[in-house]
Parts: structure tokens; C-alpha cells; sequence
């Protein structure tokens, strides 16, 4: 937090500079950039990431045969050390011969330039995100699916329920607590992404993919401004400690109910 305040390369002495810095990073055209990438990347991610791992963990949970090595396949992405996995998708989108790309060749498609565009670079990385994390957020579910006591699933069931009205009635209201703090948790992780653009993109094209957290790493170690990166990094840290507040109080609220 000092550091944000502060004219530091750390090799010469710390100058006291006040609010210098975050007047810097607000005045840079990449700012406005970076937190709305990063808004938009929070907002895509959580649409995807969030519902698919619940509908996969209730298909899971529904399974009578396979379900162990189902689960192995879905986990397997998060085994996978993240720098390898991104730059497995960073082939998959290679625009010569790439693997998505040549799957578009086989339906007679026009192969697209999935990080060289600023209309598919964002999404791009999002699929990349929710793919890596996907296996945590279905075990998570899973988990908390097994916990519900089968005599309710049971009861529905003699009460004429189907699976999408167990689903609704039974499923969701038993793992409330659960989705609350995944949404809460996700918003969080998402909020702070890097390696994806770091990785894939360099922030590019034209600043569609750079984020908060992927411009704090270029003021510090491109730029050699650490007191500008802190100030990023301070300025993300209350925007996520605001929201974090408001949604646990809401969440106390709702359950006061």
C-alpha cells in the first residue's frame, strides 16, 4: 500500500510522490481500456464458468455408470500446470493450422483469427479461463449434490416431479450456500485475470485484451513503475473488497428472510 504512494524502482531510494501515480495510471488510455476488459471478461466468464459446472456436476450426479472416469475427464484440465494449458489453446488457435480452425475447414468455414481480432480475442481467452477451471467448479458441485439427502429426491419423485423440477425445488434451494460462495469466489478469480492475456495476447489487439491485473505487470516490469503498478493493485483491491462487502451483506440479508 506504501508503495502506491511512492516514486520506487527499487534500486534508488523511495520518493514520496502522494497520489502522482494513481493520477498516472488514470490518465493512461489504457486504463479505461483495461477495466473494461476486465468487467467484460468477469461478465463472459461467470456466464459460461459459472452454470456450466453445475449442469455438468447434476448430469454427473444423475450418471449410473461411468461416473468415475467422467469425473476423472472433467478434472483433467485442472491437472494440467496453467502456463501449459493456455499455451495448448494458444495452438488450438493458430490460425494456419490450428486445431479449431481445421475443425471450421471440415464444415466448409471460413478459419477465423481468433486472438488476432478484437471482435473474438476477449471470448477467446474466456473459453480458455472456463476450460481450465472448469473441473474444480463441477467437483465442487458434485460434492455438494451428494450431500443432499436422497429421501427428498425420493419425495419429488412420488409427488410427480420431473428432473428439472428436482432440479429447481430440491437441487438449487439445498445448495444455496454453495452457489453463493462460487459466485462470489469466481467473481473474485476472474476479476484478477493474467496469464491468459499475459500469455495469448500480450494484451492485444488494439488493447481489447488487456486487463487490470495484465497492465499492474506492465507498469512494474516493463514500465520499471512499481508505485504505478501498486496503485492498480491497491484500486482492484477495493473495487474487490466493496463488492465483496455489499455481497455478503446482501447475502445475510436474503438469508434473514
Amino acid at each position: 500500500m506504501v508503495l502506491s504512494f511512492q516514486q520506487n524502482n527499487f534500486v534508488d531510494p523511495g520518493v514520496w510522490v502522494g497520489f502522482d501515480n494513481f493520477r498516472t495510471v488514470i490518465e493512461d488510455p489504457a486504463f479505461r481500456s483495461a477495466w473494461l476488459n476486465t468487467a467484460a471478461f468477469s461478465a463472459l466468464a461467470l456466464v459460461i464458468g459459472y452454470a456450466v459446472p453445475f449442469v455438468l456436476a447434476i448430469v454427473l450426479n444423475e450418471l449410473r455408470h461411468a461416473k468415475a472416469y467422467l469425473r476423472f475427464v472433467v478434472y483433467l484440465p485442472v491437472m494440467l500446470p496453467p502456463a501449459v494449458a493456455v499455451l495448448l489453446f494458444k495452438w488450438f488457435y493458430d490460425p494456419g493450422n490450428g486445431l479449431f480452425n481445421q475443425v471450421l475447414d471440415v464444415f466448409h468455414l471460413p478459419p477465423l483469427s481468433w486472438l488476432d481480432s478484437t471482435s473474438t480475442a476477449l471470448v477467446s481467452l474466456v473459453l480458455v479461463s472456463t476450460w481450465m477451471n472448469l473441473g474444480t467448479g463441477t467437483l465442487i458441485y458434485l460434492a455438494a449434490l451428494q450431500s443432499i439427502p436422497g429421501d427428498l429426491y425420493e419425495s419429488a419423485e412420488l409427488d410427480g416431479a420431473g428432473l428439472f423440477r428436482r432440479v429447481w425445488h430440491v437441487t438449487v434451494p439445498q445448495t444455496k450456500l454453495i452457489l453463493l460462495v462460487m459466485l462470489l469466489l469466481q467473481i473474485v478469480a476472474t476479476m484478477q485475470v493474467f496469464i491468459e492475456p499475459y500469455l495469448l495476447t500480450g494484451g492485444g489487439p488494439e488493447n481489447a485484451t488487456v486487463t487490470v491485473a495484465y497492465l499492474m505487470y506492465q507498469y512494474a516490469f516493463n514500465f520499471g513503475d512499481f508505485g504505478g503498478g501498486s496503485a492498480l493493485g491497491l484500486m482492484l483491491m477495493i473495487v474487490l473488497l466493496v463488492f465483496s462487502t455489499v455481497y455478503l451483506r446482501v447475502s445475510r440479508e436474503e438469508d434473514a428472510r
